[in-house]
Formats: structure tokens, sequence, C-alpha cells
């Protein structure tokens, strides 16, 4: 993992943000940080507002009440392209990706959102394939042919075509066999070690999610009521036993 300054400016910070689905309060007086080249693990059950809390920092849904900010900017009340211009970008849950487009056109859409012409996105995408050799091979092949593990590759590769300092990863390791789980998980790390790049990550497995992470939240009824280190978090065993069960929560 890379280091990271806990005294720098977060370039995401949500203080006191609140969250309703109609009646419901969904986030309830959530305050968080991530800062340059850190890697913050959301935990919790079902229901326990971490979807929500990625969604909100997104601007997929707006906040009740509270702030949202981005490098010290309230955003609160700006849709999800403003915050992909100001640096954020997302790997969402199940991939997503664009089956009957070829590797190579999947990357091209997570470029244009910065409306740069197509040789500069031709560009990027080549360096990306330096990054990630298996999609290089793969390039000309539709994604809807690739692996499980090959399409997360791709949606993180697509995430980065917008040249984001903060991806949203959401449920990176859904449906993978163990073998890709492991594959995945080091490829996060890599990309912080070797990009810089801080992660926001929801992750369903706890002991999978801590042991890339910095720093962990644990949310339960849309409240944080666990927020430290993550070796910390993991090697206690009175907060595993309370908060992140034995294997998964």
């Amino acid at each position: 993992m890379s280091e990271f300054d806990e005294n720098a400016t977060p370039i995401l910070e949500f203080e006191n943000v609140v969250v309703h689905y109609g009646a419901s309060r969904a986030l309830d007086e959530v305050s968080l940080k991530v800062r340059p080249g850190e890697i913050v693990s959301l935990l919790g059950g079902n229901a326990s507002g971490k979807s929500t809390t990625m969604k909100t920092a997104l601007g997929l849904l707006k906040p009740t009440s509270g702030t949202v900010r981005v490098d010290g900017v309230d955003v609160s009340g700006t849709p999800p392209a403003t915050r992909i211009r100001a640096g954020l970008a997302s790997v969402p849950e199940a991939r997503r990706v664009f089956p009957a487009m070829t590797v190579e056109e999947n990357l091209f859409v997570g470029g244009y959102i910065r409306k740069e012409r197509r040789a500069v996105l031709a560009a990027r995408a080549a360096e990306l394939f330096t990054h990630f050799p298996r999609l290089a091979e793969r390039r000309g092949q539709r994604a809807g042919t690739l692996s499980g593990g090959e399409q997360q590759m791709l949606a993180f590769a697509r995430a980065l075509m917008s040249k984001p300092r903060l991806i949203c990863m959401d449920e990176p390791t859904m449906g993978l066999s163990p073998l890709f789980v492991d594959r995945v998980l080091d490829e996060i790390a890599r990309l912080n070690r070797e990009l810089g790049l801080a992660i926001l990550i929801v992750e369903q497995q706890a002991e999978l999610a801590l042991s890339i992470a910095h720093t962990a939240n644990v949310l339960r009824n849309g409240r944080i009521v666990l927020h430290g280190p993550a070796a910390e978090l993991s090697g206690d065993p009175a907060v595993r036993d309370a908060y992140l069960g034995k294997v998964t929560i």
C-alpha cells in the first residue's frame, strides 16, 4: 500500500451527512474522510448504509443535510459528471461492462466524460494497456466474452480513463472465484501503490477489505459505529466478534 499524509486536505469528505429514502433515514450524521493515497473501507451488514454512502459520494444521491466536499469544495448538490471531472471515478457493483463492445471501446467510454479528442483517449488507453497486459491481449475482444476477473480488470481500467485521484469500488470481488478474488485485491493494492490512487471500497468480505485498507469504517443502521486503522480493527477480537463476524459480514 502507498503511504498517505494524514494532514493532507481530503479528496473526499463527509460532514454530518444525512440521507433519506422517503421517510426512512439511510445515513445518519455520517462523517468520514478519504485522503490522497489512502484506501478506506466501508464495512457493515445488509442495509447498514454502505452503498448509500458510495452513491452519495458519487452524486447519485443528495444529502438531506450535511456536506459532501471534494478537495475542500462543497459539492453536495452537484451531479455525478461534476464529481468525475473533479477527480472521482466509479467501479460499480457487478462490473457493468458493455458486453457487445470490445475491450478498447469500453475503455473509450470511460474517458468521454472529459470531452477529449479520440487521439488523446487512444493514447491513454495504450498507456493503461501497459498496466493491464491481459487486457492488451484482448483489446479487440468483446467484453462479454471475458471471464469475471477479466471484466473486473476492465472496469478498473475504464475508471482510470478519466484520470481520477479517487476510485469508488462497490463489491469488487462479488461473484468471482477465489483465485480471481486474490488477483483483484492484489490489483487494487498495486493501483494504490504504483499510481498513488485513493480508494473508497465497499466489500462484503470484511477480512479481505481490512487486509488492503489503511482505514476502516463500520456502519450500522446508517451510522458509523467504529472508525480507525484497518489493522487495529482487524486484530481486535472484541471488534471482530461484535461487528465483523468470523469471516464475512
